[in-house]
């Protein structure tokens, strides 16, 4: 295993769409695409110079065969070059560059690109028809919700996840109300500072008359975003309804948006 430390060299990302939103028209791979061509120009590197390329994401349904390597030769790294996704729900993207961080020590790789991606609004809904349907109704299922957002083995939603663990260490409705606000107001008044602008890589999105019309280089840039220039008070967060139980009450203003976003070291 080599002594030598692993660094990053250089970061990109996609700017962060609303759901269904400006971004929608773009499968996962292509904002991936673009944030990796961004992070090899910022690194002075050659696609083939890349020895592996791993990338988090959790909805992959309907995504085609292996959406990281989609995004891969989309940027014009060799075939030739390893591409490949991790799914660890939350933590996919960090462990994509845990993962980047021990191959290089283990020398199997020199230079790695890792990171995330996803596409919300592109997870399709799904039935299983292939016994068909006998008798009764058969109804679609919601892949966000099937493979992201439902605990697997209590098949309750994450959000009550959250409101255990928020029990379980008596988190408070007002302490959580406190981090909503800071939270927000904070990311509102770095936008506006410009502090992410560097982070941002523009991304050319497809009209409807079949010509690029839209470079989208800001977060929430759609007046419809609820989180559009928006100021939070303790005393508004405080009066939100809870959305899962009437005890700790996790709500909208604690969520983080649903979103499309990329991001590649």
């Amino acid at each position: 295993m080599s002594a030598d430390p692993v660094v990053f060299v250089a970061a990109a990302r996609t700017a962060v769409g609303s759901f269904n939103g400006g971004l929608s028209a773009l499968p996962a791979h292509e904002l991936g695409a673009a944030a990796i061509r961004e992070v090899l120009r910022r690194a002075g590197l050659a696609p083939g110079e890349v020895s592996e390329v791993i990338l988090g994401q959790v909805l992959t349904a309907g995504a085609g065969q292996n959406p990281v390597r989609q995004a891969s030769v989309a940027a014009g790294i060799p075939y030739s070059v390893p591409a490949w996704s991790c799914q660890m729900i939350c933590g996919s993207g960090l462990k994509a560059v845990c993962l980047a961080a021990q191959s290089i020590l283990t020398g199997d790789s020199n230079i790695v690109v890792a990171g995330g991606m996803e596409s919300m609004s592109k997870a399709p809904h799904v039935i299983h028809m292939r016994a068909g349907v006998k008798m009764g109704e058969a109804s679609l299922q919601d892949t966000i919700i099937l493979d992201g957002l439902t605990d697997a083995f209590y098949q309750y939603h994450m959000g009550i996840t959250a409101e255990n663990v928020a029990s379980q260490w008596q988190v408070s409705r007002g302490e959580q109300d406190q981090l909503a606000v800071q939270s927000q107001n904070r990311a509102e008044a770095a936008q506006k500072a410009g502090y992410f602008t560097k982070e941002i890589v523009p991304v050319l999105v497809p009209s409807k008359k079949g010509r690029c019309e839209w470079i989208m280089r800001t977060d929430f840039k759609e007046k419809k975003s609820v989180f559009y220039h928006v100021s939070y008070s303790q005393w508004i967060v405080s009066h939100l309804h809870g959305l899962f139980c009437k005890l700790f009450c996790k709500h909208v203003a604690c969520c983080s948006l649903s979103q499309l976003l990329v991001v590649i070291f």
